[in-house]
């Protein structure tokens, strides 16, 4: 049998181990106290985040969570190990995963994969990311890094690129939506993850770009290649046009907000605004997630659909993530495959 030259590292966002409030107090620790989601001086976040956020946070975040838990753990878990079972049906390589925050981390992922091919030369890490964003794509690399270096692995590290524009992300999209599309609707909400406007801003690599030119997202620049925002309405235009949406029928918003200074529209606003507009009929998508988690299941799912009844709507349906969908698996086992020195989907070195 040949040796195993090359391996495989899914990397998603993570969950509390439970949903007991320290287990909810524990995570949210870790992922506020990341300097690249609130980017404040350590010691001023520090008392932001320990003496305020979480204290207040951690008991209502650990009730949302109790609503969407299954018996066999947090969505976001369950689902990124089917997709990797999924996958490693699909290749010879080993596939393993890592969080960002919580468990496991990519420190025991690199030993299991290693474990499982001691004669590996090489991990491809792939963040669960579409968009480019320093506090989800950035993060997750710098966190890799981080612990790769920490130990002499015998392995290159290498992480694929945002796939946002990518063609077999797109198509999958397109047809993990087309049958919700058969029935009743006035409109479709994509709505992607909220960033604070200064994140745009700093991971302008011309520093005079981002929400600096007028209509900047649709004016060419290499920004665009760590712009979250131009990326979200690429990664929109994109499946409208697969899908043929008419101009009118589709919008986006932003979620997940905290705090001022957020990018607009506010998805919960849109919500609440919608069926005075004469929107009664609503299908919500969230392409900034690949993963249903807490933020697609209770905040889209549950609240969202309770704020736009509440307004006047009627029909409210959120468009499952990507999650195992075969398209979606088949895209990763076919970027994996073609994965290569002369063909590498690799984020530029900024």
């Amino acid at each position: 049998m040949m040796p195993i030259k090359k391996g495989v590292l899914l990397m998603n966002l993570g969950s509390p181990d439970s949903t007991e409030v320290a287990d909810v107090r524990k995570y949210l620790n870790e992922f506020l106290m990341d300097g690249r989601v609130i980017d404040y001086p350590y010691l001023f976040r520090k008392l932001l985040v320990q003496g305020i956020i979480v204290p207040f946070r951690s008991p209502k975040s650990a009730e949302a969570y109790k609503t969407i838990w299954t018996k066999q753990g947090s969505p976001l878990v369950v689902l990124t190990k089917q997709l990797q079972a999924d996958l490693q049906e699909k290749l010879t390589a080993p596939v393993e995963i890592a969080m960002r925050y919580g468990n496991p981390n990519p420190e025991q992922a690199f030993d299991r994969l290693l474990e499982r091919a001691p004669d590996l030369e090489e991990v491809i890490a792939i963040p669960l990311y579409p968009h480019y964003a320093m506090s989800s794509y950035e993060t997750a690399v710098e966190h890799a890094k981080t612990a790769f270096a920490k130990k002499n692995y015998p392995f290159k590290l290498s992480f694929l690129k945002p796939f946002y524009n990518e063609y077999s992300y797109i198509n999958a999209m397109a047809e993990n939506m087309r049958s919700y599309l058969q029935q009743d609707y006035d409109h479709i909400l994509f709505s992607y993850h909220g960033i604070p406007e200064r994140h745009i801003k700093k991971s302008d690599i011309t520093g005079v770009h981002c929400l600096k030119v007028e209509n900047c997202c649709k004016v060419d620049s290499e920004a665009h290649d760590y712009c979250y925002r131009h990326q979200c309405f690429e990664t929109t235009k994109l499946i409208a046009e697969q899908l043929k949406l008419p101009a009118l029928k589709y919008s986006i918003s932003f979620q997940s907000r905290l705090g001022k200074g957020w990018l607009q529209p506010f998805t919960d606003k849109r919500l609440e605004e919608m069926p005075k507009e004469g929107i009664k009929k609503l299908l919500v998508i969230c392409p900034a997630f690949v993963s249903d988690c807490l933020e697609t299941l209770e905040e889209i799912a549950e609240r969202g659909k309770d704020a736009f009844i509440k307004a006047g709507g009627e029909t409210y349906a959120m468009i499952p993530c990507l999650n195992t969908n075969p398209l979606w698996v088949n895209t990763l086992a076919e970027w994996v495959n073609e994965y290569s020195e002369e063909n590498k989907k690799m984020i530029l070195s900024k």
